[in-house]
């Protein structure tokens, strides 16, 4: 079976097409700045990748480019679209949907309905899924939801303690994101582990210039960093994770800003960027700390506490701990970060073999777990897309 996932952004649309029967991707590519001119990298495996500049004036221009390259004499990997047997879509934000599920006109509708509390990632979703159903109507369309790992939480855990009715009425809650992530580490986990996920208590730490860190029990979501929005939880790269929420009517009072001017400053211009005043990018951090940059170390601080407090208090949740997991872009590749984070944390049975720290094997799951841990530290590359396609052929074959 061929799955093809999609992941739209509001000016970009990123594919990757999978054999399913031999587990690898057969091709993959991003188009960019879609409504403000656009460009393609298109990247067949073992191939160079190829890259053009094109007009594309929204998302069904984009696909229709896509499926063109797909199938090209030249950079293509398949000889028609009849060989695509279903196509897998990134949701962001499901809502109070429960699992992946197969698109049809409600569900599409229930999309749209929840814009308002999704206004960032919701329209080119819908748009991305539109596009697809217009090019390809008889493919089956699955829609994977970053939200849905999450509807294992206990209300205790996702209910606001703020006038109920905002919940009851506007579903105003925690949420959770990264879930896509989360559920494909912790399983692979338990596969590197040799147990059944149904007996591990993990801690995965998706960490990348947006971080989520969530408690992993037998398998379900218990709690998690991230909530209504991805700017809960730890500071990450220009959001400045939680905060005393006092801070934001402060300062429209006192300095007279929007609330729109509040968000942009919360979401863009705070966090490792806000507070180092260099950068969002943790490696230009470490390098002005190496420097003796005060603020950069201070970032750095505030990162690895939040990290650890949030390690602490899921172990308390799930009254112990198995294994620590980390991934993305800052879990896979900072070492100094899993050090930071895990120094000092033997009380709870964390301890690292610092040597393989720093010597881990880039792209494959890597354990760090110093000999006689009683906690497990691995470090597992990510592959939501790939989770997306077994959700896919899951439902598409059914």
């Amino acid at each position: 079976m061929k799955i093809l996932v999609l992941n739209a952004g509001s000016s970009s649309l990123k594919y990757q097409l999978f054999n399913m029967d031999s587990s690898e991707v057969l091709a993959k590519g991003t188009c960019e700045r879609i409504g403000a001119g656009g460009a393609i990298t298109h990247k067949r495996t073992g191939s160079e990748p190829f890259c053009e500049e094109i007009d594309l004036p929204n998302h069904g221009v984009a696909l229709e480019r896509v499926l063109s390259l797909l199938c090209s004499a030249e950079y293509g990997v398949i000889a028609s679209v009849a060989e695509i047997d279903a196509v897998g879509h990134r949701v962001a934000h499901g809502g109070e949907m429960l699992e992946s599920s197969r698109i049809t006109e409600s569900v599409v509708k229930y999309l749209e309905t929840i814009v308002p509390i999704n206004p960032l990632h919701g329209p080119p979703a819908i748009a991305g899924i539109k596009a697809c159903l217009a090019l390809m109507p008889d493919l089956p369309q699955v829609a994977v939801f970053d939200t849905s790992f999450y509807s294992t939480i206990e209300s205790s855990r996702y209910v606001y303690a703020i006038p109920y009715e905002f919940y009851e009425n506007d579903k105003r809650r925690r949420y959770g994101f990264h879930g896509t992530s989360h559920r494909y580490v912790s399983g692979e986990l338990a596969k590197a582990l040799g147990k059944p996920i149904e007996e591990l208590k993990i801690i995965t730490c998706h960490l990348g210039n947006g971080s989520s860190i969530t408690a992993v029990d037998g398998g379900k979501a218990i709690d998690t960093s991230m909530g209504f929005t991805p700017q809960e939880g730890i500071a990450m790269g220009t959001r400045s994770g939680t905060i005393d929420p006092t801070v934001v009517t402060y300062l429209m009072k006192t300095k007279g800003y929007s609330a729109q001017e509040v968000e942009d400053i919360l979401n863009k211009k705070s966090g490792l960027l806000g507070v180092s005043g260099i950068s969002n990018d943790l490696r230009n951090i470490f390098a002005a700390a190496e420097e003796g940059n005060e603020r950069a170390k201070l970032a750095i601080d505030i990162l690895v506490n939040g990290i650890k407090k949030h390690i602490g208090a899921y172990t308390a949740e799930m009254n112990g701990l198995d294994a620590v997991v980390f991934t993305a872009g800052i879990g896979e590749n900072q070492a100094n970060v899993r050090e930071m984070v895990c120094e000092n944390m033997g009380y709870l049975g964390i301890e690292i073999d610092k040597e393989r720290n720093m010597n881990f094997t880039r792209g494959i799951p890597f354990d760090i777990t110093a000999k006689g841990a009683k906690v497990a530290t691995w470090i597992i590359p990510t592959d939501e897309e790939y989770m997306i396609a077994i959700d896919t052929q899951r439902l598409a074959s059914k």
